[in-house]
């Protein structure tokens, strides 16, 4: 990859970061390690890249210090490579580069919290089903980290874009986003239909990117009975490629329904959701299904 040499852009915090990351394999590379993609062969194999580029890409973003090069095995000895803080410190701008092209390459431009049924990214979220969620923590708005997937047989993510305790705390102009009303609702639903998952096998899971203490006002408020998880470092997101649209400079995620087994298989992918009471009576039907 070429190096910046200009004194222009000595200075120039765009530029010295496109040193690192300016290559499309290099993003998409660190885009597969947030997804759970770790060894070298896992990683040839869902780029279709060469062994040499690979492995140059690779040193590269292990000099930078954006991944770690660990041990997984000694006899051969044979690596994993993982994200480094300054790695996951990426993540929002994979996250900044898949809302613009969902926005402005697959779509029309308009900020949406939802997304039509025949759209491209609609397909890449329904093609979740199947796929396993990676192993990671998440910190719940009781203040401990948690598991997204829960030790039962089933565990229902309902990712909504933002839910607060008090009206003046919603962005300006939130109800005019097509798709982003209504988290209280389906919050409540799912609180209220709470014992039927439970009897079904299934725990309940809410998921925004909003901050724990915004998420445990809201659960007060409406006395939710579940965790409520918080993604803003867009782990989740970032591992699954969920959809997102920004609003108030925030990215948050568009709603939609992931139904999960004890092994982290995705079983079931609502999305996109036009009518919320029904997409509660889905994932309950989902649950049922596997159940028996």
């Amino acid at each position: 990859m070429p190096q910046r040499t200009s004194l222009a852009d000595a200075d120039c915090s765009i530029a010295q970061a496109l040193d690192v990351v300016g290559d499309w394999w290099t993003l998409l590379i660190v885009r597969d390690t947030a997804r759970g993609v770790h060894r070298f062969d896992a990683l040839q194999q869902e780029l279709g890249v060469s062994r040499k580029v690979l492995t140059e890409r690779l040193r590269l973003l292990v000099d930078a210090g954006v991944l770690a090069r660990e041990p997984y095995q000694d006899r051969p000895v044979r690596y994993e490579y993982r994200l480094t803080p300054r790695g996951r410190a990426l993540l929002p701008v994979l996250i900044a580069l898949q809302d613009w092209g969902d926005t402005w390459v697959l779509g029309e431009g308009e900020t949406m919290a939802t997304t039509t049924e025949a759209s491209q990214e609609a397909a890449r979220v329904r093609a979740l089903k199947g796929t396993r969620l990676p192993e990671l923590l998440l910190p719940g708005n009781d203040g401990r980290l948690r598991d997204p997937v829960a030790d039962t047989p089933y565990t229902v993510l309902y990712c909504f874009p933002s839910a607060y305790a008090t009206r003046d705390a919603y962005p300006p102009g939130w109800a005019g986003i097509p798709g982003a009303s209504g988290c209280t609702l389906e919050s409540c639903t799912y609180r209220d239909q709470l014992a039927e998952f439970t009897a079904a096998g299934a725990t309940v899971h809410g998921v925004s990117v909003q901050r724990p203490d915004e998420q445990r006002a809201f659960a007060q408020k409406e006395g939710l009975r579940f965790p409520l998880l918080s993604d803003a470092d867009l782990a989740l997101t970032a591992a699954l490629r969920l959809p997102t649209f920004r609003a108030a400079g925030v990215s948050r995620l568009k709603r939609l329904t992931l139904v999960v087994d004890r092994e982290r298989t995705i079983r079931e992918v609502l999305y996109p959701i036009t009518d919320i009471g029904a997409s509660v009576r889905e994932a309950l039907e989902a649950v049922r299904r596997g159940a028996n």
